[in-house]
């Protein structure tokens, strides 16, 4: 039998010929896709400003385990493609997106997290602008779905979510461990009908996309070429869950935006100054 000392002497060529692969357990791997997006809703009055809401979009499960559940797009990683590739190919697959950029969100490795076997996934997060893209189900997706996407903390320890289309409704509640680490600072304590342990996800995602625009230019993923500031600062409250000083918020940004000569020309309101983008600036 050979031993760890005989291994040591040997050529990596005969090692790696010799190497047996089912030495250690594998256990699979998965992506998963956490999609947000902004939508805008007439709201029937000319004088109002549109409607704007956070949204999330999840596929309904087809297949078992968790068949006719809701969850993130995502499933296993191929042989012959990197885990990247995969999340690309998967939200293709299961909801029709392609050609957006995504950024790699967190694995998720909790032993019992899947029914099926030991099962780790890399979560994939995007920003995207509301799209003209005609979403569609396939593979082992039954159906596909934008849901507005709301969410209150409770203290500094619970966080709630509520998810929504024209026919479901889904709430989640996790609770918040700040002494732990990675994935364990979250715990699902309802699941709210979510498969897998995507609450957890959803919430990771959603404390990450909070944080990043504090200190990137993330949030221009989500702004047309022209914008007025108040309709910016609404996009930041949407994520961020409150109302922020107009001042402070002016103040803030001054150096991401350049002002134009352009104006809104919406019925019904006073004609705002546009803005676009600073393309001087990277992320802050």
């Amino acid at each position: 039998m050979e031993t760890k000392e005989d291994k040591k002497h040997i050529s990596e060529e005969d090692f790696l010929k010799n190497y047996n692969p089912s030495e250690f357990k594998r256990p699979s791997v998965t992506v998963d896709n956490v999609i947000f997006s902004i939508f805008e809703t007439k709201t029937g009055n000319y004088r109002k400003n549109p409607e704007q809401n956070l949204y999330l979009l999840l596929i309904q499960r087809g297949e078992h385990p968790f068949i006719n559940k809701w969850a993130l797009p995502g499933g296993f990683v191929r042989i012959n493609e990197s885990v990247e590739e995969s999340a690309y190919r998967e939200l293709k697959e299961e909801t029709n997106l392609e050609n957006i950029y995504m950024e790699q969100l967190y694995t998720f490795g909790d032993v019992g997290r899947d029914p099926r076997m030991r099962i780790i996934s890399t979560a994939y997060m995007a920003l995207i602008k509301q799209g003209n893209t005609e979403l569609k189900a396939d593979t082992d997706a039954r159906a596909v779905s934008w849901f507005k996407l709301t969410y209150e903390f409770l203290g500094n320890d619970k966080l709630k979510i509520r998810l929504e289309n024209e026919e479901t409704v889904l709430n989640a509640g996790l609770i918040l461990d700040n002494k732990e680490r990675g994935e364990n600072r979250i715990k699902i304590e309802e699941n709210g009908e979510l498969a897998f342990d995507h609450a957890k996800i959803i919430g990771y995602a959603l404390m990450r996309l909070r944080n990043k625009i504090e200190y990137t230019n993330l949030v221009f993923n989500l702004m047309p070429e022209y914008f007025t500031l108040t309709e910016l600062q609404k996009v930041y409250e949407i994520i961020l869950g409150k109302e922020l000083i107009k001042a402070n918020f002016r103040r803030k940004i001054k150096d991401l935006v350049v002002e134009t000569e352009k104006f809104s020309d919406e019925a019904g309101h006073r004609p705002s100054r546009l803005f676009k983008v600073n393309s001087d600036i990277s992320d802050i």
